[in-house]
C-alpha cells in the first residue's frame, strides 16, 4: 500500500535493529555483563512479546521507543535487569521482584533441582532464607510436597515472598530468623528436605553495582568469613530433619571445603557432598541426616 495513504506510519516508527545495536553499545560501555541479551529483553518487555519474536519485528513506535531508551538508560546505571522487568525467571516460574528483595540467581536453580529430586509426595520441605520464594515456589511447582515452609526475616522481602507464594497453596510463609534456635520447634524431626540459600559473601568482598546498590546487604553478606548464617542453619536443619532427611546449602565459591567440613564436624550428617555450579565453581553442599 502506498505510504501516502497512511501518513503517520513512517514517521511514528523507528527501525528496531539500529536501536538494539545502540542500546547494546551503551550497556557494554557501562560494564553490563550481557549487553545484547539485556537490550533484547528490555525491548521484548516494552513490546510485550517473547524475546524470540524480536526477529519478526522490524520497527518500534515512538512511545515504545521512548520507554525502551529510558529503560536502557536505567540499566546502564546498573539497576538490575529484573527490577526493570519486574520479574525474575527461575526454573519454570516467574517471580515478582523489586526493591528490598534479593534477585534469585540462575545457579540457585541447581540447589532447587537437587531438593526437588529428593522430595516425595506428602513430604514437608523447609526453605530457609527464602527471599523472593524462588526455591520454595519451585518445590511446590514441581513436586507433590504437602507443605513447603518458606522462612524469611526481612520486613522488606516478606511482601515479595507472600506475593509469589500466593500462586502455590502448599507454600506457607513464616516470618522468622534462621539463627533463632527456637524456630519451627513444632516441626523437629518431621521435615524431609531443608534447603537454604543464605547470605554467604564474606564481608568486604567486592560485588557488582547491581548487588551493592540494589540487593539487600543482609541477603548478601554473611559476616567476616561468610559463614555466620550457615553455622546456625546447619544446627537448625539437624533439629528439623527426620532421620534420612536431606539438607542442601548454597555457599560462596571460597567455601568449597569449609561448608562440607562444618557438616562433617556437626556429627549428625552423613553422605556429605560438595557440588559445583555450571562454571565449575564450588556452589552448594548437601548431606543426609543420620
Amino acid at each position: 500500500m502506498p505510504s501516502h495513504e497512511h501518513p503517520h506510519e513512517s514517521t511514528d516508527r523507528t527501525r528496531l535493529g539500529p536501536e538494539l545495536a545502540t542500546a547494546t553499545s551503551e550497556l557494554a560501555a557501562a560494564g553490563v555483563a550481557s549487553p545484547r541479551v539485556d537490550a533484547e529483553l528490555l525491548a521484548a518487555h516494552v513490546l510485550g512479546v517473547h524475546r524470540g519474536r524480536l526477529l519478526l519485528l522490524d520497527s518500534i513506535r515512538a512511545g515504545e521507543l521512548a520507554r525502551f531508551r529510558s529503560l536502557v538508560a536505567d540499566r546502564a546505571r546498573r539497576i538490575p535487569l529484573q527490577h526493570l522487568l519486574g520479574t525474575a525467571a527461575f526454573r519454570h516460574i516467574e517471580l515478582a521482584v523489586g526493591d528490598g528483595v534479593f534477585v534469585p540467581r540462575p545457579e540457585t536453580e541447581l540447589l532447587a533441582g537437587w531438593g526437588i529430586e529428593r522430595t516425595s509426595p506428602g513430604d514437608t520441605v523447609v526453605d530457609l532464607c527464602s527471599g523472593s520464594g524462588a526455591i520454595a515456589c519451585s518445590v511446590a511447582d514441581e513436586t507433590a510436597a504437602s507443605s513447603v515452609i518458606a522462612v524469611e526475616r526481612s520486613p522488606a522481602a516478606l511482601p515479595w515472598l507472600r506475593r509469589n507464594a500466593q500462586a502455590f497453596p502448599a507454600v506457607r510463609v513464616l516470618e522468622g530468623d534462621v539463627t533463632d534456635p527456637g524456630l519451627l520447634a513444632s516441626s523437629h524431626a518431621q521435615v524431609s528436605v531443608v534447603l537454604c540459600n543464605p547470605p554467604y559473601v564474606p564481608d568486604g568482598t567486592p560485588v557488582p553495582p547491581e548487588v551493592s546498590d540494589h540487593d539487600p546487604a543482609e541477603a548478601v553478606f554473611g559476616g567476616g568469613d561468610g559463614l555466620s548464617v550457615i553455622r546456625p542453619v546447619i544446627a537448625l536443619a539437624a533439629k528439623l530433619l527426620k532421620p534420612g532427611g536431606w539438607l542442601g546449602i548454597e555457599h560462596d565459591d571460597v567455601h568449597g571445603a569449609a561448608v562440607p567440613a562444618l557438616l562433617d564436624a556437626h556429627g549428625g550428617f552423613a553422605e556429605v557432598t560438595a557440588h559445583d555450579d555450571l562454571t565449575g565453581r564450588p556452589r552448594y553442599a548437601t548431606a543426609r541426616r543420620v
